[in-house]
């Protein structure tokens, strides 16, 4: 991809009509217009090159890994009823109708 600089046209910028000067701005800014969705395009698949490395990546560590055996990945006992839940534990806690949701006062 080519840096361009661009210097404006100060000649024709400095003696051209309004007519002149209104279609300059506007084939600039189609130009401009162009561009953005040039890069817009180059964003999407860069997007989607970086998204395939990492899961590439990811698939690689996952291969590292030495394998779990099944004893280390049962739990260590039951989870007392006593002891407060992580957030992850009670993702529809909040639902209506939910076993372990509590009312609200003035809310049915």
């Amino acid at each position: 991809m080519l840096c361009q600089k661009n210097e404006p046209p100060w000649d024709f910028l400095l003696s051209a009509s309004r007519n002149s000067l209104h279609s300059y701005e506007l084939s600039r800014l189609g130009h401009s217009a162009n561009l953005r969705k040039e890069i817009g395009a180059l964003l999407d698949q860069w997007l989607e090159e970086n998204a395939c490395a990492m899961l590439a990546r990811w698939l690689i560590e996952q291969r590292e890994r030495p394998p779990r055996s099944s004893d280390s990945s049962a739990i260590e006992g039951p989870i007392p009823s006593d002891e407060p839940r992580n957030v992850s534990d009670n993702v529809f806690a909040d639902w209506p109708g939910h076993p372990g949701r509590r009312p609200q006062p003035g809310i049915r």
